[in-house]
């Protein structure tokens, strides 16, 4: 499910996905006698948090180690080596785990994916009122086949995509009600690919989105069919 909160700021691209200013990473009471707070459902509202200066070469280690994770075959002398590592990373980080809302991870547009492992590590060129444009690679960490996207991480990219337009479009939170994806082509590997999506129509708490991903020559690879639902007040 995708949803960001509606936000007041100046530009949706810096702030696509904060609306209030709080306490960095704290999130506040949605609903103690807050005239806004319909705004948001039943969703905390966070201030983002800002990266570091080397937070974006820390998230492009690790999606590295994923693409290697998936295309190598080691000898069992090396896997052990990287198991040592690999642990002793997580105990170098896990003093440092935090709640939801107060990591960097997500809530940085300037970095691919936002600095999220998650979402892909596409880049935002475009976020206002009539759509949301993003550009990147499907990595060989989303391999399905034959040298192709693995046909699920195309509903990933596009929700995550709807989430933006809803916030850009100045529409309040919203949850995914349905996706439909239509594969018009195969989806390459390492290769540039745009996609931009945009608000259709809105009915009432309904609001219709639809996209389109393209090579970079505008060949349409696939295009996608959107309900969002805007949350009412307190629902999560």
């Amino acid at each position: 499910m995708a949803g960001q909160p509606n936000g007041r700021a100046a530009s949706p691209i810096t702030c696509i996905f904060m609306s209030e200013q709080t306490e960095p990473g704290r999130a506040t009471d949605t609903t103690a006698g807050r005239d806004d707070h319909n705004h948001h459902g039943g969703f905390p509202v966070y201030e983002p948090v800002e990266a570091g200066p080397n937070f974006g070469r820390f998230v492009e280690a690790l999606r590295h180690l994923q693409d290697l994770a998936v295309s190598t075959h080691a000898p069992d002398e090396v896997i052990d080596r990287a198991i040592d590592h690999a642990e002793a990373l997580g105990d170098l980080l896990e003093p440092y785990r935090v709640p939801e809302g107060r990591s960097p991870a997500g809530f940085n547009p300037g970095l691919p994916g936002r600095g999220s492992l998650l979402m892909l590590p596409w880049k935002i060129e475009k976020a206002d009122a009539e759509s949301v444009r993003s550009r990147g690679v499907f990595r060989i960490y989303h391999r399905g086949g034959n040298g192709a996207a693995h046909g699920g991480t195309l509903p990933l990219l596009f929700d995550d995509l709807f989430g933006m337009v809803v916030h850009a479009s100045g529409h309040p939170i919203a949850r995914t009600g349905y996706l439909h994806v239509n594969y018009r082509k195969i989806t390459p590997l390492e290769k540039e690919l745009v996609v931009e999506g945009r608000v259709e129509r809105v009915e009432g708490r309904k609001i219709f989105c639809v996209a389109e991903l393209r090579e970079a020559d505008g060949t349409l690879l696939a295009d996608c069919e959107a309900l969002m639902i805007q949350l009412l007040p307190g629902q999560p």
